[in-house]
């Protein structure tokens, strides 16, 4: 009877073994080599960056919860980092891949990114963060599926596309580094890609085909360094069915407003003549306006597209009445079972406004500098959330240098200096993105989306709160800023870390426009953030330092 009871506790065990194997969430691993190698989107020969050997790089093609590790060799010869544009790292900003978060990948070593893409589904980009690689390459397209237990609220499509725009530049990334070391701005780009090809570069294969009859979800990211771009197809309009992690109603748009760092879905029907039609990617808000073309070919046919292409908006007044378009769809379910209309952020009472004025300058040297409430960030050699984690911040930088309530600066010479602020953990917060300048500002806060609850002409005031959509403004992660307007958003800060809020323009980043939020839990514990990774790089004062105590639960 013994031996019986030994045996079926032995059979209970390794029951209960399988299903905690069995109940986690799958992995998916990647190795990348990072290497130089010449490129030619705009027809000129140049030096891109690589990841093994495509430009652009491998598309991530995960699904919501997915474990995803990626061990990336830097083959180049200076560090190098990739940050995941729209990935939340709940809980994990050790994975964020920013220099505040993280050391960089030294030349010829290697470093393993594991993060969750937990209860998120959409539309993202990877980019390197380093120097200014993004202008070179080193990105991609990254799609979290639904499960297949969660509807989603339209048929499935007879494939997904992913289609990265940009606008970009035949100089060099060491070059348009120099350029800006020395004070000077980036200027004008030399032209615009799709999937990094442009009419320029001699090749007019298709870059993707259509059966007849059959619809088709598109995924369009802008991720080019400057410009907003309008992106359309020939003779077919666009359903919108989601934007960076939200479904959203489904208007039905000729052309869409693609401004740095946004992602778009869109279903597209081949239900016209079946023959070859234009893709069209053009800069918005420039002078001169530069525009590329892709080919989207109707399977079986050979007629060649029309040389008509479609037009263009123009002004930002049209651009803002199309973000005004822009609903959640409260009814759908994202991530989880749940609608995304049950959470009801309207309802949410605000315990702290902080508002974020970007301007240009020149530091003490006389070189262009860009500030947010009049500071301008730099990096430190130790990263901020590691001089945190390791109790010597006060060795690195200091909190709150800036006020929720910026004045106009008494002087416009800007001290780089690192910019951080507090924000206490699960507090809903509005954040003012005000712009006093003329030309777009586009803005990214890794760690979170937010509901983008209004853009208008002018200057904020409290009263502006009456105009609001509390009910079902789209949570996003990227939103723009028009010439001489403000932006509100709207979020509850409940993920533990050290989270970049930056300029998605490379040019004003690069040069100081960007701060860190850091959001602690009292409580030190497992429920709230994860301990640092034991395979996490040390640099700065804290390479030598012992570990702190490991969180717990």
């Amino acid at each position: 009877m013994h031996g019986r009871s030994t045996f079926v506790a032995i059979l209970c065990l390794v029951a209960a073994t399988a299903t905690l194997v069995r109940a986690e969430d799958p992995y998916l691993f990647f190795t990348w080599n990072v290497t130089y190698g010449t490129i030619s989107p705009l027809g000129v020969p140049q030096q891109g960056i690589l990841i093994n050997g495509q430009f652009p790089g491998p598309n991530i093609n995960s699904t919501t919860n997915n474990n995803v590790v990626i061990n990336i060799f830097n083959f180049l010869d200076e560090p190098f980092l990739i940050t995941w544009n729209g990935i939340q790292n709940r809980k994990n900003s050790w994975q964020d891949g920013m220099l505040g978060t993280n050391c960089p990948i030294p030349p010829g070593k290697n470093y393993t990114y594991h993060f969750q893409v937990k209860d998120q589904i959409g539309s993202y980009f990877y980019y390197p963060t380093t120097a200014v690689h993004r202008a070179a390459g080193g990105f991609g397209g990254l799609r979290i599926n639904s499960r297949l237990l969660i509807p989603v609220p339209y048929a499935d499509p007879e494939d997904d596309y992913t289609i990265l725009i940009g606008d970009w530049y035949t100089k060099s990334h060491t070059q348009l580094k120099s350029l800006m070391d020395s004070g000077r701005t980036l200027a004008r780009p030399g032209g615009v890609h799709i999937n990094g090809k442009s009419s320029k570069d001699g090749n007019n294969e298709p870059h993707f085909t259509m059966k007849p009859g059959k619809t088709y979800k598109y995924r369009i990211c802008n991720v080019g360094l400057k410009n907003s771009l309008n992106f359309r197809f020939q003779d077919h309009s666009m359903k919108l069915v989601e934007m960076e992690g939200s479904h959203t109603v489904q208007n039905v748009y000729q052309s869409l407003d693609v401004h740095v760092g946004q992602c778009y879905s869109v279903l597209v029907t081949a239900d016209k003549e079946p023959k070859d039609y234009y893709v069209v990617a053009s800069t918005r808000f420039t002078k001169e306006v530069l525009t590329a073309t892709g080919i989207i070919s109707y399977a079986g046919a050979k007629g060649p597209a029309s040389p008509q292409l479609p037009a263009a908006p123009e002004g930002w007044a049209w651009s803002l009445n199309q973000f005004r378009s822009f609903r959640w769809n409260l009814t759908a379910s994202a991530a989880r079972p749940n609608p995304q209309g049950s959470y009801h952020y309207g309802e949410i009472n605000i315990t702290r406004t902080i508002k974020l004025v970007n301007s240009a300058g020149k530091d003490a040297g006389g070189k262009l500098r860009y500030a947010i409430n009049g500071v301008s960030h730099t990096n430190p050699a130790t990263p901020l959330k590691l001089a945190e984690y390791f109790g010597v911040a006060d060795k690195v930088f200091k909190y709150n240098l800036i006020s929720d309530d910026p004045k106009e600066a008494d002087s416009p010479v800007m001290t780089p200096q690192p910019n951080v602020l507090n924000i206490t953990f699960r507090t809903f917060v509005e954040i003012i993105l005000e712009n006093h300048e003329n030309t777009i500002q586009s803005w990214h806060l890794n760690g979170y989306s937010f509901f983008a609850v209004a853009i208008e002409p002018g200057r904020w005031t409290p009263e502006k709160r009456e105009n609001y959509n509390l009910l079902d403004a789209v949570s996003r992660h990227t939103i723009q800023v028009f010439p001489k307007s403000w932006a509100a958003i709207m979020l509850t800060f409940d993920n533990a870390g050290m989270w970049n809020l930056r300029s998605e323009l490379t040019e004003r980043k690069y040069l100081g426009q960007e701060l860190y939020i850091s959001v602690l839990s009292p409580e030190r514990s497992l429920r709230d953030e994860y301990n640092i990774p034991d395979n996490t790089m040390l640099c700065g004062i804290v390479t030598d330092l012992p570990k702190p105590a490991p969180y717990t639960i």
